[in-house]
């Protein structure tokens, strides 16, 4: 799926079901009448049956829809309500809202991730709010499962707990794990750096590579010119 409009950024998004039994994970886009631009979602649904693919589709819609003079914050509670009132399912989630001056603003809970992307340089907006990095950022020991077990959902975050960035980079990227796992930042680098390439080559990659999760990318594509950007370094 694609879209261009005058006013708008082009931007393209993928998802690929994978070797799970379903596909668990959502995208949402929406422009009001008369705003500033398009509000990106990305959900993963937590699990692999139907009420967290109803959570995710739920919570992408719901956070898209938000106004943008709310802010990203308010859109990933927008979520939390629609997820509480709607399904018994939980998701994880990443939002960007259009900039009063130009960029995203970003905010996430969980391990769906954001990058920003001037076409050279790939800059990850956001971090994975696992009981990996928890222990990482406190210097302990690390096992593989903890990279999969999250330490906040839309279902159960509360507000200080939601994680927020800026970047003023018109480029943007937003993945779910199944992408940006098996592919890390260099490898999303890899794919980007190819002309003409975009989320569904970003999610043929992930595959390719060995993914065994589900595979969604949202890619705005960068303007010519680059922009500063505020990032943190790229992990694998």
């Amino acid at each position: 799926m694609s879209t261009t409009r005058p006013e708008y950024p082009r931007w393209h998004t993928a998802s690929a079901q994978g070797p799970r039994s379903l596909n668990a994970d959502a995208v949402g886009a929406y422009a009001a009448a008369g705003g500033p631009g398009i509000v990106f979602a990305l959900a993963d649904g937590v699990g692999d049956d139907p009420a967290a693919a109803r959570a995710a589709r739920t919570a992408a819609a719901a956070a898209a829809r938000t106004p943008v003079h709310k802010g990203p914050v308010e859109a990933v509670l927008a979520a939390q309500q629609a997820v509480r009132e709607q399904t018994l399912g939980d998701a994880v989630l990443v939002v960007a809202m259009p900039a009063e001056h130009g960029g995203y603003r970003i905010a996430w809970v969980g391990d769906a991730r954001a990058y920003a992307w001037d076409g050279t340089t790939l800059g990850r907006l956001t971090t994975d709010h696992t009981l990996a990095e928890y222990f990482r950022a406190r210097h302990q020991p690390v096992t593989p499962r903890m990279e999969h077990v999250v330490t906040t959902s839309v279902r159960t975050t509360k507000p200080e707990e939601i994680g927020t960035a800026e970047t003023s980079s018109a480029g943007l990227l937003l993945t779910s794990d199944g992408v940006h796992k098996p592919l890390t930042g260099s490898g999303i680098r890899a794919v980007l750096a190819r002309p003409g390439t975009g989320a569904a080559d970003l999610v043929d990659a992930a595959l390719a590579r060995g993914g065994s999760d589900n595979a969604t990318a949202l890619y705005v594509e960068p303007l010519e010119a680059a922009s500063t950007t505020v990032r943190f370094p790229v992990a694998a």
